[in-house]
């Protein structure tokens, strides 16, 4: 099942610039391993936010949270997410029953 996710960041009061770097350091680690999993199919980021829209793929709710509790940054997040069912109007689907016909 595939969902969209929107991310939401803060950082946290107090915090060093080394554990800032730390942070940033392990999420892009994490992010690329959820890549490879294909678990977090694409991601895109807001100009001048510290947010960003993402497509992830989990069999359910439940565990697409474990995938978002697994991100370093997870404390310091809110994620709003809105699960997906295919639309019949979907371009994407009309070439694939152009090419079944």
């Amino acid at each position: 099942m595939d969902f969209l996710v929107h991310i939401t960041f803060t950082w946290p009061a107090g915090i060093t610039p080394e554990e800032q770097q730390r942070l940033i350091a392990a999420e892009g680690q994490r992010a690329r391993e959820l890549g490879a999993s294909g678990t977090l199919k694409r991601l895109w980021r807001i100009p001048g936010q510290r947010a960003n829209w993402g497509i992830w793929h989990a069999a359910d709710a439940t565990e697409l949270h474990t995938a978002l509790a697994s991100l370093p940054m997870f404390p310091h997040l809110v994620a709003t997410v809105h699960p997906l069912a295919a639309h019949p109007n979907d371009p994407a689907s009309w070439a694939d029953q152009e090419v079944s016909r």
